[in-house]
Parts: structure tokens; sequence; C-alpha cells
């Protein structure tokens, strides 16, 4: 500042010691100092508004301009986080999480390209005038999906098209290796990977991860420059272990479906549990559908009917009826009890055999699965008592296994508006009470576990404490009757599988609809436990609609047994369970050696396979 006066001073001087022009001697002088120092002060006043300005900006409404500062570059970003993986009891993957990429724009910026409008919707696989009408529609918007979950390599070509407001961003998509053989136990995810059926909506909670957020600074073309700061990190989702063991429950989708084909049959269900815990192994039903598919299929097909639809069980109640009866004291296993002519009255009906099967033990009356001895039994008891005693196993109750939709049944009490003259009867050989695979699977468990009872479970390790449903001297001797079930002269010799003694139960039972029941409609079903002596699988098989003409019976027998057979015969070898009928093994190993080497082969006793007693009102 000093240098500027001095210079000004210096001006000053010089102009002053010259002369003026004669003929300008009465114009004003130049006033050249009061020029400078005004604009001397200007340019400071200037100085010192831009210096004030600048300290107002930095200091006192920093929040302001930095608020909108950020609001123009600065972002909050979700970081995508992946569902927990679900894997079956021995750790093998059967739902995943993949990663993928979802193509998404700005419309307000991609509006302003739209003569470049037509090569991406080329890229994108979609009609250049429907991508037009969606981007116009929403030019108010900031945000809109264009092309969801594909696969990360297509994202970065159309993304690599450099339109301003096209971007991409991570999520992840669910993969499910067993694809249709587990697609009811497992059920499957929405677009935002949220559990929509199955175990999947059941732990959606615990599966589901916390996605994580961070702050970055974009570019106007909307590309990260800079990461400024993490604001939450993601959280990953809660892995999953199931009690299914993947090979039985491939063994049971596989037999299953065969005799689906192989009868006719309009659906199925299979259910297979461990005795000892309540631990259900494996569930498999059809009609199935793909949870890999872009398209699910028809809801219809979704259900998981071994834990949603009810039927009635037809003779699988029989065992129940008997252990009612020696519960009460007022049978023995060798009672007898006359089942002749192989008919009764019933009220208005009459209650058939479609044998004359004459006098029998009360184990006969399994063996045979007499309807009328079934109904003599249940006569001895009181209506309240044989109603208590049915529902100590919980049927009319949910199992409580914690899958979505399970089906309570139908029990009818005594006194109700549902409950007839002719209701104990017909209840005692499974009519008029209905209940679901699942529930019956459960009861076969009790019975062949000493009368204890578990909850069902989905999960491994998870138990509920046991609860006594029946006394355990009675729970074995109707297990020991069901064994006669399997055994020449029984109504499902063909669930027999050598080295083992098996118990079980045919069920055979009209379908019911509107109005009464279906003519030529009936609904199979085989329950099963194996080995007897050491049980370790219950197993319950449900087949509905068969097409009679197709496969010649309408008998539990021939139809559900094979499927209770093939599958037990796995899981046996699957599971390492040693055998606990040796002496029929070795016979059958003394016969192949001695067919094998051209001999005589020794006369033993073969199998038969006998059609179930019928179980039909007339």
């Amino acid at each position: 500042m000093n240098k500027l006066r001095e210079a000004i001073n210096r001006i000053l001087q010089r102009d002053g010691e010259r002369q003026p022009l004669p003929r300008n001697r009465n114009r004003a002088r130049f006033n050249l100092r009061g020029r400078l120092t005004l604009v001397v002060a200007t340019l400071g006043l200037c100085s010192v508004s831009l210096i004030g300005r600048a300290a107002y900006v930095q200091l006192i409404g920093s929040d302001f301009y930095q608020k909108e500062g950020d609001a123009r570059f600065v972002r909050e970003l979700e970081i995508p986080t992946s569902r927990g993986m679900i894997t079956d009891r021995n750790g093998e993957p059967v739902a995943v999480s993949s990663p993928v990429e979802s193509v998404w724009c700005d419309p307000k910026e991609l509006i302003k390209s739209a003569d470049r409008l037509p090569a991406l919707a080329q890229a994108l696989g979609m009609p250049a005038d429907e991508l037009t009408r969606k981007v116009t529609q929403r030019a108010d918007k900031e945000f809109m999906y264009l092309k969801r979950r594909i696969n990360p390599d297509a994202a970065r070509k159309i993304v690599a098209l450099n339109i301003p407001g096209l971007y991409s961003k991570r999520e992840f998509r669910r993969f499910y290796p067993q694809g249709e053989a587990m697609a009811h136990v497992l059920g499957f995810t929405n677009i935002d990977d949220h559990g929509q059926e199955g175990l999947e909506l059941a732990f959606d909670d615990w599966l589901s991860g916390k996605p994580g957020l961070k702050k970055v600074i974009r570019d106007r073309r909307g590309r990260i420059v800079e990461n400024i700061d993490l604001v939450r990190q993601a959280q990953p989702g809660s892995d999953l272990t199931l009690s299914i063991d993947r090979r039985i429950q491939y063994l049971t989708y596989k037999e299953l479906k065969q005799r689906i084909v192989e009868t006719g049959a309009a659906s199925g269900s299979a259910v297979v549990m461990d005795i000892a815990t309540g631990e259900v192994l494996a569930m498999a039903n059809l009609p199935t559908f793909n949870p890999n598919a872009a398209s699910l299929g028809k809801p219809d097909a979704h259900r998981n009917r071994a834990v949603t639809d009810v039927i009635e069980p037809g003779s699988t109640m029989k065992p129940i009826t008997v252990a009612a009866a020696l519960s009460a004291g007022v049978v023995t296993p060798q009672t007898l009890v006359d089942t002749s002519p192989g008919s009764m009255p019933n009220g208005r009906y009459r209650i058939t055999d479609t044998h004359n099967n004459g006098v029998l033990t009360v184990t006969g009356v399994i063996t045979k699965s007499s309807n009328v001895g079934a109904a003599k039994l249940a006569a001895k008891l009181p209506d309240t008592y044989f109603y208590d005693f049915v529902k100590r196993f919980h049927y009319g109750e949910k199992p409580g296994s914690g899958f979505p939709g399970e089906s309570t049944g139908v029990v009818p009490s005594p006194g109700a508006p549902n409950w007839y003259g002719t209701t104990k009867a017909t209840m005692s050989y499974g009519y008029g009470l209905n209940a679901t695979p699942l529930q019956i699977a459960r009861t076969y468990s009790a019975l062949a576990n000493g009368g204890k009872m578990f909850k069902p479970t989905f999960v491994k390790g998870e138990r509920s404490d046991p609860e006594q449903v029946l006394d355990p001297k009675i729970a074995h001797e109707v297990l020991k009757m069901m064994q006669t079930v399997t055994e020449p002269g029984g109504t499902a010799t063909i669930a027999s599988i050598l080295g083992y003694h098996v118990g079980g139960k045919t069920g055979t039972a009209r379908k019911a609809g509107n109005g009464g029941y279906l003519a030529r409609k009936y609904v199979l079903t085989f329950a099963g436990v194996v080995p007897i002596d050491n049980p370790r699988f219950a197993m319950v098989v449900s087949i509905s609609e068969p097409d009679i003409a197709k496969s010649g019976s309408y008998y539990a027998g021939p139809i559900a047994a094979p499927v209770f057979r093939k599958v037990m015969e796995g899981s046996l070898r699957l599971m390492d369970v040693p055998p606990d009928d040796i002496d029929s093994w070795l016979a059958a190993q003394a016969r192949a050696e001695a067919k094998r080497a051209g001999k005589p082969v020794p006369v033993g006793v073969a199998p038969v396979i006998e059609e179930e007693q019928g179980e039909v009102l007339h």
C-alpha cells in the first residue's frame, strides 16, 4: 500500500512540473489523485465484502451450504447382504443365495437422452415403445427398476452403454439345489428375497440379513467417486440346519412320484419321522413345482399337503381304537371278537367287511382290518372315554411343528352337533374325523416310542419334552399287532422288508365332497414303523384318487405300501440301521445261493400280497 502511495505522488509531482497549454488555460485541471483514491477505496470495499462473505459461508452458514451440497452429490447407499443358507442335517446346502445385479435408472436423467432409449431397450430385451412409455410415466421420479436379478455380466454390458441416468446395484437371488424334491418343505422367496412359503417363511426373520448403509459422493453422472463413511455394517442372515436328510428326501420324492404316475393318482403325500426325536427326515408332495423357475406354476401346487390338507385316516385309526380298548381293560390281545356275518347295522347304514372273517382275536382285527371288529371294540367304551383317548394323541390340534398353515383337523366331541349316534362306530375305523399325514405320522411315532409323543420339528437338534400319551406295555402290544399286518395273512405283506420286522396299518377311505362321499374316489394311506424291535423310522404315505382302471385296485396295501417299502429299504441302508430279523435274511441268502448253484431252492414262506379289507360305508 505504501508503494502505491509513493507511485501516485511521483505521478502527481511530474504532472505539476508540466506547463498548461496556452489554448487550454481556462480548462479545469484533471484530479487524478481523487479518482485513484476512489478506485482503491472501491476495490478495498469489495475485498472486505468477499472476505466477509467467505467467512459467513465457511463459518456461520456452513451447515446450510454443506447440506445443499450434499443433497446434490452425497448419497446414502444400502449395502446388500445375503440371506442365511439352509442346509440339511448333514450340512449339505439346500437353499443358498447367489449374487446378481439389478439395472435401474433415474428417469429424470434418462429422459434427457431419449434418443438412446432404443439402444437401451434392445439391450434390456424389451420393446422400445414400452421402455419409452415407462420412463415417460415416471419422469418426475428419481428411481425405477429396469431389469432385476440378472447375471452380473449381462448387467455390466447394459451399464457399459454409458447412458446418463443408467446404473446397476448388487442383489441376491435364492437357489435351491434340490429343486422340486424339496420345494414344499423349503418354500421360496419373492423378488425382494423375503420368504413366501414353507420354512423360508417360517424362519424369515432368522434367515434375513440386515442391509448396511454407507455415504458416498457421486459425480454429476451418478458415478461413485469417493466413499465417505460407513454408516451401518451389513449383517448377513443366520444359517439354518434342518432335520431333513436330503438323501431320504430325494428317495421319498422319487418313489412317491413314480407311484403317482403308475397309478394315475391325482395327488400324494409322504412323511418320514425319526421316532426317537420327532425330527422330520423327509416330507414330499405331488403335484409339486420348481422353486428355481421364473414361473412358479399354479398356486395350488405350492401347498404342503402333508401339513395343510386333512384326510379321513381310514383304518390307520384301528390301532388307536384297539389301544383304547386295551387301556380301558375291556379286552386283551387274545380276546375273541365275532365279526360274522361280515356286517352289522349302524343307524341308517351298515358297517361291512369285504369278507366274513368270522371270529377274530383283537390282534386279528388289526391283521385283517375288520371294520366290524373295530366297531364292536368301540361299543364297549363310553363315548367320552373314547373321545378323550383319541384326543390324547392331539388329533384336532395343530402338531406344533411351526410350519406355516398347519391344519388342526376335526374330531367331533360327544354332545356336539356333529356327534351322532353312529359317530363313535365310524370313528373307530377312521371315518367321521380327519387329520393330516403329519399328525398320523406323529401318532405312529408315539406308538413305536413306548407311548411317548414328541412335537414334530424341522430343525435339527430342536427337541420338545416328550409327553406320555399311552402306557408303554400297551404301546408295545399294539406295535406287535401291527407287525402281523405285513406278515403272511395281513393286508400289507408288500410292505415287508427283508431282514427287518415291519409294523404298519393300511387305510382306505372314500373321498368326501359336497353332499357326501364321491363315487369311486378314494384316499389310500399306509402308516408304518421299522424296525419293530428297535423302532427308528415312522412313515406315512397317502395317495389320493388313483385311477382304478390303471392301477387295478383301490386298496392301500397294493397302492401305498410299496412306496413305504422302497423308501424304508433305502433309509435303513443310508442310516446303517442293523437288521432285527436275521433269520429271514439268512434264509433268503441260502435260497439265493442255492439258486445260483443250480440246486433246489429251499421251501420257505413267501410274501403274499393280499387286498386290504374293505373300509367303505354302505
